[in-house]
């Protein structure tokens, strides 16, 4: 057992404030929390957090790890006008310039930033067409690694070879969940699935089908893009005469554990469809502005609404931060509350998937912590917490993270030499470059 003795511990929904508290884990969990618990539990190993800040573990919504090795690309990229070029001409050439090798070093990589930037948690959203089986071990395993708590899918596409890819990656999805069954209780439990499918322009019908199927047999939910472009909704209605969700439902593919990224140019229909299932919203400001599809003006009207990066890091104090001046920025009324609220969303995103409570510091809550070193140059109150996330918090405050009872990160270090990863994956990523450029 472990105590965290004096603490200020800070939730974010409901906002709650407490000085000077304790903090008992036991395994994974949080067994208690109060004053004076040295007292109650005097053979528990202590470490002081020295009034630091201790809240519920942050979660980035969606991401894609298979992007970990991008930074910075020197491979030639032809010039990206639009969308769909940027897909062409980057993305989809880096997917499919992805074999084992240079995935684990992406997910690593990827997992330990995370982690550094105070994630617990990430939900990843995987592509690798000329990698696809085994592709979804090759990334728990660097989950596993980096002690990182998460979720992962394959990216279902017929974008490069028809029924025949929509079939593969049908089948990674539902070995892996299926492993996952099979391990609970024996392997390590920080790893779920969902079923992943890129984005409805790239799916037939032959393949929400076979989506359809993956999801009743696996009882897992739906891991897509839709509507990031306006591109994706003048396919829909050119080739299906719908809506992309309206679509996708007919499928009977939205549940309370459907997750769809972006979601600029929906329609009311679609936006009610979404909201009557209990559904997420996944909500990536700064990818939407890098990728210039536009601003989703409708996020008030989302019943449930998580902040992710769509690939570009993991930092989420920063992603909050640019969700809410962008939001102010297009004339937009919320105000950081409501940003704070998304942010610590992707806990329900994890409670619903993983059968367990995540996002507050309560007994048989997860152990799931981030834990920050701020020195507020203003009063910190249960009413102005989401004022200092955005306009003070940041990844540098980060201290040490906690996930599922385990310090991963320390005192700003890792528990490993974490050093040689990194040299070698800047040697993968120059092949995987390499590679990139004999693609087409």
């Amino acid at each position: 057992m472990l105590i965290l003795k004096n603490a200020t511990a800070i939730e974010f929904e409901p906002a709650r404030i407490r000085e000077n508290i304790d903090i008992a884990i036991k395994d994974s969990e949080i067994l208690a929390i109060g004053s004076n618990l040295t007292a109650r539990f005097p053979a528990a190993k202590i470490k002081s957090m020295h009034g630091r800040i201790v809240m519920p573990g942050i979660v980035c919504a969606h991401n894609h790890f298979y992007s970990g090795l991008s930074r910075g690309t020197l491979a030639q990229i032809p010039s990206c006008p639009d969308f769909i070029s940027t897909l062409k001409n980057l993305w989809w050439r880096l997917d499919r310039a992805l074999d084992e090798e240079a995935l684990y070093y992406s997910g690593l990589i990827s997992a330990l930033e995370a982690i550094k930037s105070g994630c617990t948690a990430v939900i990843d959203h995987h592509a690798s067409p000329n990698f696809i089986h085994g592709s979804l071990h090759t990334l728990r395993n660097a989950f596993l690694k980096a002690g990182l708590r998460g979720m992962t899918c394959f990216e279902t596409t017929d974008r490069n070879g028809g029924l025949a890819e929509l079939e593969a990656g049908i089948e990674e999805n539902i070995n892996f969940a299926k492993y996952i069954d099979s391990t609970k209780g024996k392997e390590p439990y920080l790893v779920e699935a969902h079923i992943g499918a890129h984005a409805p322009f790239t799916v037939s019908n032959d393949g929400l089908g076979l989506l359809q199927s993956a999801i009743k047999e696996t009882q897992r939910g739906l891991h897509i893009h839709v509507a990031e472009d306006h591109y994706d909704v003048s396919h829909s209605h050119d080739k299906y005469g719908k809506d992309p969700l309206l679509r996708l439902a007919e499928y009977d593919l939205i549940d309370h554990k459907t997750l769809i990224a972006h979601g600029l140019y929906l329609s009311p229909n679609d936006i009610q469809i979404l909201n009557q299932n209990d559904a997420f919203l996944v909500h990536n400001a700064r990818s939407n502005m890098n990728n210039h599809v536009g601003y989703n003006a409708q996020l008030a009207n989302y019943h449930n609404v998580a902040l992710g990066t769509d690939g570009i890091g993991s930092d989420m104090f920063e992603e909050l931060k640019f969700a809410f001046f962008k939001h102010r920025d297009a004339g937009g009324k919320l105000w950081p509350d409501s940003f704070t609220r998304y942010l610590w969303s992707g806990n329900t995103l994890l409670a619903r998937n993983f059968n367990a409570q995540f996002g507050r510091l309560e007994s048989g809550y997860k152990a799931d912590l981030t834990i920050c070193d701020y020195a507020a140059p203003t009063p910190l109150q249960a009413e102005n917490i989401p004022g200092h996330l955005a306009f003070g918090l940041s990844s540098a405050s980060v201290d040490s993270v906690m996930i599922d009872g385990v310090m991963v990160y320390e005192n700003r270090q890792f528990t490993f030499d974490h050093q040689p990863i990194y040299a070698e994956a800047r040697k993968v990523a120059a092949k995987l470059w390499q590679r990139m450029d004999t693609l087409q």
